[in-house]
């Protein structure tokens, strides 16, 4: 098989980084936001010496063919149907992992194509709908503060563009570190994809009419969700309560201490979680 170096969906063009052994088992890997798919750096070697392919896509919004004006242009069952598609390139079913809101997506696409689905490991990011009642506490809400202010047309660009200061320290605040907010400068705002990035923010609204893209069913693949306890952004409830959307093995591993940005500064656990729901 050849490697995949860009797909098309939706006349937009993907940029996708395709490593390890062209004959190993494919392993999809879904980045978050702010990041490309360089977040997961420090993790696919690990999989790659347990023989299996990777394929690193940057999303919609990232790829520079892949910027769409419009808030509908970011609904979930678009960022689905950009996962499909990579998926039909390389013949599917695959290993899917997502990170943030890569995780949302490998949730959702879990939940509407099992057929395409080996498993599921889902890194921060809890099931969708245990999220969604979890918004509903106080703790929770006050967590997801963010979510609301980047929807804000234009705001938090003119804050990265005038005040960039400000949107880093709301970074380190997450855990970031130096060199993870040097990296945002340069890999998400200087190579122009800021806008198409806050764009999942922005078509939150239209979430619950997505009729595609999976976002309220029950997962029926073998899954694990890592989640950390460090996280700033997603409580402990969503993390246990993700559990009863899921009607197959799963398991949730709980790394103490560690921020959000697990792919980066917990490469190997996420690494280990990701071959232990491969294996078992």
């Amino acid at each position: 098989m050849s490697r995949v170096r860009a797909f098309a969906n939706d006349g937009l063009r993907f940029d996708v980084s395709d490593e390890g052994p062209e004959d190993g088992d494919v392993v999809v890997l879904l980045h978050g936001f702010p990041q490309r798919y360089t977040s997961w750096r420090d993790v696919v070697p690990r999989l790659h010496e347990a023989g299996y392919r990777t394929l690193a896509p940057d999303l919609r919004g990232y790829s520079p063919g892949a910027r769409p004006k419009g808030r509908r242009a970011y609904s979930l069952d678009k960022q689905v149907g950009d996962v499909k598609a990579l998926v039909d390139v390389v013949g599917g079913p695959v290993h899917l992992v997502g990170h943030d809101w890569g995780g949302a997506y490998a949730w959702s696409f879990a939940g509407a194509h099992r057929e395409l689905t080996r498993t599921l490991t889902a890194v921060s990011t809890p099931h969708p709908r245990a999220f969604q009642a979890a918004l509903t506490t106080r703790e929770q809400a006050s967590k997801s503060w963010y979510m609301g202010a980047f929807q804000v047309p234009f705001l938090p660009e003119l804050v990265v563009g005038r005040a960039p200061e400000r949107f880093e320290r709301f970074l380190r605040a997450s855990g970031m570190t130096a060199d993870d907010v040097a990296r945002f400068r340069t890999e998400v705002v200087a190579y122009g994809a800021l806008p198409g990035a806050l764009g999942i923010y922005r078509a939150m609204p239209m979430m619950l009419t997505s009729s595609g893209s999976g976002m309220g069913r029950t997962v029926r693949v073998p899954t694990t969700y890592v989640w950390s306890s460090g996280d700033v952004a997603l409580g402990r409830p969503a993390a246990e309560a993700s559990a009863q959307y899921v009607d197959a093995p799963y398991e949730l591993v709980v790394l103490d201490g560690y921020s959000h940005w697990l792919p980066e500064h917990a490469p190997q656990q996420v690494a280990d979680a990701i071959l232990a729901r491969i294996r078992g």
